[in-house]
């Protein structure tokens, strides 16, 4: 079995964005050389994750509401007592999940239609970072 490590950093405009790391992914699998496993798709960080839906705008826009209405920004979360202001984004990286493993079959991702995989940021402008392992022969 082989493997191979690739981190994506980002450093987000905005407090909350969700970046389609799909063309990333199949970058990191070309060059692993592997043809079947796995990858691991991972946020390194406590306030954004990783998960695989449609890239379509109108579900990315559904998803995003439907996290600020279970989680919304600035309300008064116990975790601000230690300082931050970020509650909210612990909770939706919950919601969203921090990593998304995608099969490999002869050489490409093994993906349902529309499937892709997105990076989410909810507590952005400061740098963060994302592995992609791959795994397999």
């Amino acid at each position: 079995m082989k493997f191979h490590t690739e981190y994506l950093f980002f450093s987000t405009k905005n407090r909350r964005e969700y970046i389609n790391i799909t063309p990333d992914v199949e970058k990191a699998l070309v060059k692993s050389g592997i043809r079947e496993g796995m990858i691991l798709v991972s946020a390194m960080h406590i306030t954004a994750g990783v998960y695989v839906n449609d890239a379509e705008p109108g579900i990315i826009k559904d998803f995003d509401e439907m996290l600020e209405n279970l989680a919304p920004y600035g309300e008064d979360y116990k975790h601000h007592r230690t300082g931050e202001d970020n509650g909210d984004a612990h909770l939706k990286s919950l919601l969203t999940h921090h990593q998304v493993i995608i099969p490999v079959t002869d050489g490409k991702l093994d993906f349902g239609p529309w499937q892709q995989v997105y990076y989410a940021e909810f507590d952005g402008r400061r740098r963060k970072r994302v592995i992609i392992k791959v795994m397999g022969e």
